[in-house]
């Protein structure tokens, strides 16, 4: 057993102090004081800001989240704070656990779609994600270690009746769905077996539904085509009208159709715009620049005003409240609804809307999907480069394209749009990665395209070529 005073104050690797959120490799340079820590800062944080210090705090299914949990809990005690500790359970259950519970703050730990041996940290605060240079302070004020030990308090509150209810308020399905869930063996199986008991007018296949942070299955990214092969194979062999797969901590949504074809984010994004602009006038909806230039076309055309915006959850969020937008969305399949919710990324909820909507057509998905123009693509590519290189080879290659014949789009990485399609190379915010996607209307732009992303790769000292 840790004691409470074991725990010490502890300096921060400069790689975990990542835009969106904390994120490292347990026991290398994450540690339990590395948590712990960030229970003392943020929870000082909260009280300099609010004069007030509740914390909404939850887990996901890793297997070194419990005790990653076991020493941010204390840190935030110490911080004078008053922790409302939910469990173990989704990202977005502590998200709507934070307005639920009327706490000042919110802190999650969780490595999301990383590989096993990364975990990490996502953070609120006063209804807005704590992200960017916020996290970055963290280091200097951990110099100037002004930090009181104070004692707070710790209390264990379940909200999981409470959460299944909000997520189904308003959901009514019309016709008779049959889904296939693929949980991924993360944490959104704390609660699909009480939400798919009350959820009318459907037959359920649960795959992967147990907890395991072993991920036994498969890895839980729906971003990765792999990863989506039973869930694929489930639809097609039970004859579903729909599959959902869920990303480790729940706030991401795959989706495949009726046929079994992977149905990507800036796709579905579509559909859920069928809706959207029924209830509004001119819907702003926002996208990032990974998405495809077919989804920025078809939204105008169903008489909404796509916005597009920089790659990431985090700065998402908050645009969403700058220009009042009911729905946006993000290439992994981060998808935050404004209208009927908060503003934040729940795959369960959008997973929910999206039945709602499936079960007023009388189309099935694969035909929905179909009537869109198609387009030849690489998916959303990522491989790994130096972590201290990463930002450094896209600006290489943002200055050499200054003049590229077309038009250029810098607001995360680099996108250029040409007559032949468009291609974007950016660097990850969460990973040791460079991410690139290519699209264009012929397989010959396709190759042109291509040819260009490798060559400027190349001139950055990055051996890459694309397998289709």
């Amino acid at each position: 057993m840790v004691l409470e005073n074991s725990y010490k104050l502890e300096k921060f690797d400069p790689e975990v102090l990542r835009e969106y959120d904390i994120r490292g490799v347990v026991d290398k340079n994450i540690t339990e004081n590395t948590a712990y820590t960030i229970g003392r800062l943020f929870g000082h944080v909260v009280y300099e800001k609010l004069k007030s210090n509740n914390i909404s705090l939850g887990y996901d299914g890793r297997l070194t989240s419990p005790k990653l949990y076991k020493a941010l809990s204390i840190g935030l005690k110490h911080s004078g704070a008053n922790v409302k500790s939910i469990g173990i359970c989704p990202t977005p259950m502590l998200y709507f656990a934070d307005y639920y519970l009327q706490t000042d703050a919110a802190l999650m730990i969780t490595g999301s779609h990383n590989p096993s041996e990364y975990n990490g940290f996502k953070m609120v605060l006063d209804k807005h994600s704590f992200f960017s240079e916020k996290i970055q302070e963290f280091k200097t004020l951990l110099q100037n270690n002004k930090l009181i030990k104070k004692e707070g308090k710790i209390e264990t509150i379940d909200i999981t009746d409470a959460y299944v209810e909000r997520i189904l308020k308003n959901i009514s399905i019309q016709k008779k769905l049959k889904i296939s869930w693929d949980i991924g063996n993360g944490a959104m199986g704390v609660i699909i077996n009480k939400l798919i008991s009350k959820l009318k007018n459907t037959e359920n296949i649960l795959l992967n539904q147990d907890v395991d942070g072993n991920f036994p299955s498969h890895h839980p990214d729906p971003t990765v085509p792999k990863n989506m092969q039973q869930l694929i194979k489930s639809v097609q062999e039970n004859e579903c009208d729909i599959g959902l797969a869920f990303d480790g901590d729940g706030d991401r949504l795959g989706v495949v159709d009726n046929m079994g074809n992977i149905v990507w984010a800036d796709q579905f994004m579509l559909v859920l715009c069928s809706e959207i602009t029924n209830l509004y006038k001119n819907p702003k909806i926002i996208m990032d620049v990974k998405c495809s230039k077919v989804f920025f076309d078809e939204a105008k055309k169903l008489g909404c005003q796509p916005v597009m915006e920089r790659t990431g959850h985090s700065p998402i969020k908050e645009k969403m409240k700058e220009i009042k937008s009911p729905l946006s969305g993000e290439m992994s399949g981060h998808v935050c609804y404004g209208d009927d919710f908060y503003g934040y990324d729940d795959a369960m909820y959008v997973g929910l809307r999206l039945l709602r909507i499936l079960s007023n057509k009388n189309k099935n998905l694969n035909k929905i999907i179909d009537q869109y123009p198609k387009t030849f693509s690489t998916p959303e590519i990522r491989f790994d480069v130096d972590e201290s290189k990463k930002f450094k080879i896209i600006d290489e290659i943002k200055d050499r394209l200054k003049n590229f014949k077309g038009k250029i789009i810098d607001i995360d990485g680099i996108r250029v749009e040409t007559e032949d399609g468009w291609f974007l190379m950016r660097a990850s915010n969460t990973q040791n990665q460079l991410t690139c996607r290519v699209e264009s209307t012929s397989a010959i732009g396709l190759k042109k395209l291509i040819s260009v992303v490798e060559s400027q790769l190349n001139l950055s000292n990055v051996n890459f070529k694309f397998t289709i």
